[in-house]
């Protein structure tokens, strides 16, 4: 750690305010002074920051860098999109607590790796497992997992009812014993840090089973959510059903008659509903969130600023068991390039393939929609490309599934499929991010490696947002930084303030932009080697800086890794006034 002195920038300080010069003083990973004109110290390193902008670090509130972050301390790109703090533990998914039998321990692996396609074997091997309770699970992390950002994370519904249930957590109702076991172990993780559980009311399994928090009553959801109200400051964050059964309004008036009266704040993930499938549902999760405001309940609804633009692969891929169309998901589930290729040849597969396709593929899923199916990345270069596979079914004269299944044949396994980004709702996102009671840039960095990064989607509320003049410069960056900052009670950091921890970006507007997706071979195999994941250039930022520490400075990651661990910092009398 070094003294440091930012001369000569536009300071954006995160809460919204207009920007002005002025000159940010660090020292001893604090921000010292803000002003204009300082005169550097002895011994004080200059950064020349003129024609730059001096803002807080960025928080990325939604990630699933649980395992990776183990194995991939740096959580790149993020160093070169000025990211400060990352949140982890999203959606039920969490690392900890885990139950003492090792089955056990294992399927909440098998559940994190299937829908967040994180791989599994370094996930079971670079990880110590010396837990079994949240509070053990952050001493461990504290100890022996150094990252580039700092790390604030839930406990996750789905793990506290394994820890508790075993199996039968898929299964049934939990018992009264069972439920106050779980309370416990969120007591627990709040006490010691966690900013609160997590949870899931939207995914199935690669069986179509519905995820174990799906089968929790209101007695379970009850008890966990007066947890959450008797420790001021935290918080409950929970993923709709925007996408599968499309079920998020209902969801969201359960929640409601949950929460009400008992002043916790929920974070609801996909109730924007953005997309042009979901117009159905849209319109009445917006009336359902506006009368939720009026009643005074603490509820964000989260969501994202760009389309879902994946890519569909054939050796990992959750995408065709997430459609319901789990015929085709047995072609990523066979263990070989031999047996997937044998699949897709056999004429039983094809047969039960075009009528799990036709008959039980949800409609708003990619399946259901081969004109957003791009065949654009060939592993034999066979072809044809840059069409979609509507096209391709049109010009054949045969069903899309064969089509693609001849596709994949000729052009190999290791082939992937790219998605027509999902048309957006633009005005109305706009709108959310204008919102004082809303939690944007949520990116899923971390997670889906082979199908998406994450990571630097942020720079599009810097780039194509205030370029487009549909915010302003101060609005974009309060968007990631101050308000974020807020809604997870950061008391400390997010905002540019003398005695306030120095997690900094400094930037030229004129030198960041988007950058395109690239493979990085990098991701442990299990076997000695490595397989790839998405990532993509820096931004660039001119520097990072978390805890005061440069991060990324003079165009690349530093390599170090200064990241601390985050907790709320609001306390019981704050949360009684607020």
């Amino acid at each position: 750690m070094s003294d440091i002195l930012i001369q000569g920038g536009t300071v954006v300080d995160g809460t919204g305010a207009a920007s002005y010069p002025a000159d940010v003083r660090v020292r001893d990973g604090v921000i010292a002074e803000i002003a204009p004109g300082l005169s550097p110290a002895a011994g004080e390193r200059v950064v020349d920051a003129a024609g730059c902008i001096v803002s807080p670090g960025f928080i990325e509130p939604h990630t699933h860098m649980d395992a990776v972050m183990w194995w991939q301390p740096s959580l790149d790109p993020l160093p070169g999109y000025g990211v400060s703090t990352v949140v982890i533990g999203n959606c039920g998914f969490t690392a900890a607590p885990v139950h003492k039998d090792p089955e056990v321990r294992m399927e909440m692996v098998k559940i994190f790796s299937f829908f967040e396609e994180v791989a599994e074997t370094p996930f079971l091997e670079m990880l110590p497992w010396d837990w079994e309770t949240w509070s053990e699970y952050r001493a461990s992390m504290v100890a022996k997992c150094k990252t580039s950002t700092n790390i604030a994370g839930y406990a996750g519904h789905i793990a506290i009812r394994l820890a508790v249930m075993g199996m039968a957590a898929w299964e049934r109702a939990a018992t009264p014993d069972e439920i106050r076991k779980m309370c416990a172990l969120l007591e627990d993780a709040i006490d010691a840090g966690a900013l609160g559980m997590s949870s899931n009311l939207m995914d199935h399994d690669s069986k179509d089973r519905p995820v174990p928090s799906l089968v929790a009553d209101d007695a379970e959801w009850s008890a966990l959510i007066g947890v959450l109200a008797s420790r001021p400051g935290s918080q409950l964050q929970v993923i709709l059903d925007t996408f599968f059964k499309l079920r998020a309004p209902e969801q969201m008036e359960r929640l409601g008659n949950l929460c009400h009266d008992r002043g916790v704040r929920v974070q609801m993930a996909g109730a924007g509903g953005l997309l042009r499938f979901q117009d159905s549902i849209r319109e009445k999760m917006w009336e359902i969130t506006a009368r939720q405001k009026a009643e005074g309940l603490d509820f964000w609804p989260s969501f994202a600023h760009v389309p879902p633009t994946t890519a569909l692969n054939f050796f990992s891929s959750s995408s065709f068991a997430q459609a319901n169309e789990y015929v085709w998901h047995e072609v990523v589930q066979a263990p070989t390039e031999a047996e997937k290729l044998a699949l897709l040849r056999d004429p039983d597969f094809r047969a039960r393939a075009r009528d799990s396709w036709d008959n039980k593929a949800f409609k708003q899923s990619l399946v259901a929609n081969p004109h957003m199916m791009l065949l654009m990345d060939s592993e034999t270069g066979v072809g044809p490309l840059d069409l979609n596979l509507k096209e391709l079914a049109e010009q054949r004269g045969v069903h899309p599934s064969d089509a693609l299944a001849d596709w994949v044949i000729a052009n190999g396994v290791q082939s992937i499929i790219s998605r027509v980004p999902h048309p957006m709702a633009y005005e109305q996102t706009i709108e959310m991010l204008k919102d004082s009671q809303t939690v944007a840039n949520i990116s899923d960095a971390g997670a889906h490696g082979q199908m998406l990064c994450g990571g630097g989607e942020n720079i599009l509320l810097l780039t194509q947002f205030v370029k487009n003049n549909d915010l302003t410069l101060e609005e974009a960056i309060h968007v990631q930084t101050g308000k974020q900052a807020e809604h997870f009670n950061f008391g400390d950091r997010g905002v540019l303030k003398p005695g306030y921890r120095a997690d900094i970006a400094v930037f030229n507007l004129d030198e960041i932009e988007p950058r395109p997706l690239r493979r990085s071979f990098d991701v442990p195999d299990g076997k000695g080697g490595f397989t790839w994941r998405f990532t993509r250039d820096a931004a660039p930022m001119r520097l990072t800086l978390v805890n005061g520490v440069p991060t990324f400075d003079n165009g690349a990651f530093t390599g170090e890794l200064p990241g601390e661990f985050v907790s709320p910092v609001i306390t019981r009398a704050e949360a009684v006034a607020a």
